[in-house]
């Protein structure tokens, strides 16, 4: 099993979005980066945990735990020109992007500020790819020393 990190707008798409959900489960669709479509297309696994982290918000931060219940599939938003995350130079034939399903496991008992996480970048988080600066990638691995030390701050 792995360890992951998914960031999402909470007024665009919330942990409570997602426990809200039909079974609390979704397809992660509209990831345009190049780097995190590779994650999610190579190396994500059905039974993977996933941290389900808030951004662009008053106190960004980890809000809940899910799980990957789908491997990476093609991200057919990009072939729809209403969808917002569409893409005019994806082909169908020649797919660019991709996405997996995930399903809500739990709230955690409190947010994990990012401003909590940094406090540690100098030390048992300082390669978490979070607290590094100009990270921007909305989906990351997390190690599982990672993931363990963050629940612990819970």
């Amino acid at each position: 099993m792995a360890y992951w990190l998914m960031k999402s707008e909470p007024d665009v798409f919330s942990i409570d979005d997602l426990a809200r959900a039909p079974g609390g489960r979704t397809h992660w669709d509209g990831v345009r980066n190049y780097q995190a479509r590779n994650m999610m297309r190579d190396d994500m696994r059905k039974g993977d945990l996933v941290f389900f982290y808030h951004s662009n918000c008053d106190v960004p931060g980890i809000v809940g735990i899910a799980e990957v219940i789908r491997e990476g599939y093609v991200d057919h938003t990009a072939f729809d020109p209403d969808d917002k995350h569409y893409d005019p130079k994806s082909d169908p034939d020649k797919p660019r992007w991709y996405m997996v399903d995930i399903r809500f496991q739990r709230r955690l008992d409190r947010t994990i500020s990012l401003k909590e996480l940094k406090a540690f970048s100098t030390g048992k988080l300082r390669d978490f790819q979070l607290v590094q600066r100009g990270n921007r990638l909305s989906v990351m691995p997390v190690t599982e020393a990672q993931w363990k030390l963050i629940l612990s701050l819970e």
